[in-house]
C-alpha cells in the first residue's frame, strides 16, 4: 500500500486497537475478532513477547484485510524491523525525530507521541504524520480543543482514555482518529479469550465513532 493509501485506512473508520499482552499466542485470534467487528487497524506494542513475529504472522493471515502497525518504538533501529516485518506504521510513545526519518525514508506513516503544545509542534515539524497524544484522559477534549485553536495542522490522535462514551467528545474537540488499549483490548479478555465480547466492543466503538462523524 502507498502511504495516502495506509493513511486513508487508519482514518476510516478512525479506530486504532492498540493491543499490548504478556504473550503472542492470543494475539491472531483477538486480531480476527476485532476485524469482525470492524477494527481494521491494530498496532502490537514492543513491549509484547516476539512482537515482531506476531506482526509478521498477522500480515501473513490477513494480508491487507488488517492494517498492522507497531507501537511503543524508542529507535530507529526497531522501527526497520517492525517495517520489514511487515508493519504498515509505526507509533511512538514520545517524539522520536530519527524514527520520524526512517519512517519517511520508507514511506511509511509515523504517530509521535506528546503532551504539551511545544511537543506537539515539534512531532509536526520534524516529520511526523500524526501526534499521538498521550495520556489523553489526563486532559480531556476540551485540553485538544485549546491546543488545536492555534495549532490547526496538527493531525492529532488520542491514546488514553478513550472508550465508546467519549469517543464523540474526542472527535468533536477535532481528532483525526483514537487509539483505544485496555478499553478496547483489556487483558481480561485476552486472559479469558472472550472473542465475542471482543468483537463486540469493537462493534461498539465502530458504531461510536460513525456517529460522531455525522
Amino acid at each position: 500500500m502507498t502511504k495516502p493509501e495506509i493513511i486513508q485506512r487508519l482514518l476510516d473508520p478512525g479506530i486504532i486497537a492498540i493491543i499490548r499482552a504478556d504473550s503472542p499466542d492470543a494475539l491472531l485470534r483477538a486480531a480476527e475478532a476485532l476485524l469482525a467487528g470492524g477494527v481494521t487497524a491494530m498496532e502490537v506494542t514492543m513491549t509484547t513477547p516476539n512482537a515482531l513475529q506476531v506482526i509478521g504472522d498477522v500480515a501473513a493471515k490477513f494480508g491487507d484485510r488488517v492494517l498492522m502497525g507497531v507501537g511503543s518504538v524508542l529507535d530507529a533501529e526497531t522501527a526497520r524491523a517492525a517495517l520489514l516485518a511487515g508493519a504498515e506504521y509505526v507509533v511512538t510513545p514520545v517524539t522520536r525525530p530519527e524514527v520520524i526519518r526512517l519512517c519517511n525514508r520508507y514511506g511509511k506513516p509515523i504517530a509521535c507521541g506528546a503532551f504539551t503544545p511545544t511537543e506537539c509542534l515539534l512531532a509536526y515539524e520534524s516529520g511526523a504524520d500524526f501526534v499521538k497524544l498521550f495520556p489523553a484522559d489526563q486532559a480531556g477534549p476540551a485540553y485538544i480543543k485549546n491546543i488545536l485553536a492555534p495549532l490547526p495542522m496538527l493531525q492529532i490522535i488520542p491514546t488514553g482514555g478513550v472508550t465508546p462514551e467519549t469517543a464523540g467528545a474526542f472527535l468533536q474537540a477535532g481528532c483525526v482518529a483514537l487509539g483505544a488499549g485496555s478499553a478496547l483490548v483489556s487483558r481480561e479478555v485476552l486472559a479469558k479469550r472472550d472473542w465475542k465480547a471482543l468483537t463486540q466492543r469493537a462493534k461498539d466503538f465502530v458504531k461510536a465513532v460513525r456517529a460522531a462523524k455525522k
